[in-house]
């Protein structure tokens, strides 16, 4: 029989570890002609259409319409194209957006009722082992006509137009929410990644079992049997859905776990070695050592001076 696994959340586990902050967001209106074209900056984008439509082009990929209640997020770094959807691809029209007095932008034609409004922005993340954890998720999330999604939205373009007090407190856990929503929200035919891996009825045990006892010795036979599956079949299967082996994952999993408490600094090495699964200091040490390239302690006072 499969071990009992804890009930546990690893999507929000990584989604609180990510530190999310919502330092850029603003409510775009568009009417007649107008494209705008942003380079890869490293910063996550999003995009809620708030009414009407648009046409979203991400490099190397095929143009993509974008309908009231569509919401896109791009948690690694693209360049993209958004215009209005009538305007040729032989066009070589750029526009900038125009601030307006409510706070909103414009784009095209000045006056006249806007033909399209979207909720246009970017975050970052404050985590010590962000790039690792965004790996995780799917390259890009594009959820259609979301209730939920659009509600909280809503909320954070209230919030963005508005000057209240504690207004980044609110839209720090507003982003946070509405990344979640999102996710969870994400179609079955994701890229591989943590996604699919929490569809996927013999995997999520497994998956759970990890993020719920980190420092438990771990061996492929116990996280098959937590799966119901065989040792060979589930690690195919885990490979293909999640994109990496199981004890890679559980290995940069612990890595994650460890770098979040050197970066905090209120853990001392021998109780994060505990934490994460090795029976003393010095084979965590190595094993911190191999995987970051530098040992914890290092690693710590990076941090200490970095912040």
């Amino acid at each position: 029989m499969p071990d009992s696994v804890p009930s546990i959340d690893p999507l929000a586990e990584i989604v609180t570890l990510l530190q999310p902050r919502a330092p850029f967001a603003k409510v775009v209106q568009g009417a007649g002609d107008w494209r705008v074209r942003r380079e890869a900056s490293g910063h996550v984008s999003h995009w809620l259409i708030l009414t009407g439509e648009v046409s979203l082009t991400i490099d190397n990929r095929p143009p993509i319409t974008l309908r009231k209640g569509d919401f896109v997020l791009a948690p690694a770094s693209f360049g993209y194209t958004i215009s209005n959807p009538d305007l040729p691809p032989s066009n070589p029209l750029r526009s900038l957006p125009q601030p307006q007095p409510d706070g909103s932008y414009r784009l095209g034609r000045p006056d006249g009722p806007p033909e399209v409004q979207m909720l246009v922005g970017h975050c970052v993340f404050g985590a010590p082992d962000a790039a690792l954890l965004v790996s995780l998720l799917p390259e890009i999330v594009i959820v259609n006509g979301q209730d939920r999604l659009a509600a909280l939205a809503n909320l954070v373009s209230d919030e963005c137009r508005a000057n209240r007090p504690a207004r980044e407190v609110i839209l720090e856990r507003l982003l946070e929410v509405l990344f979640i929503e999102a996710l969870r929200a994400t179609p079955q035919t994701a890229a591989p990644g943590l996604i699919q891996g929490l569809a996927d009825p013999r995997l999520a045990p497994a998956l759970r079992a990890i993020h719920a006892d980190p420092a438990r010795s771990w061996t492929i036979a116990r996280l098959a049997q937590t799966a119901n599956l065989s040792r060979s079949p589930f690690c195919a299967r885990f490979h293909r859905v999640i994109g990496v082996p199981p004890m890679e994952y559980l290995l940069n999993w612990r890595m994650t776990l460890a770098k979040d408490l050197l970066h905090k600094g209120r853990t001392s090495i021998t109780e994060i070695a505990t934490s994460v699964g090795y029976g003393s200091p010095s084979a965590f040490s190595t094993a911190f050592t191999r995987h970051q390239g530098m040992p914890p302690g290092k690693f710590a006072m990076g941090m200490v001076r970095a912040g």
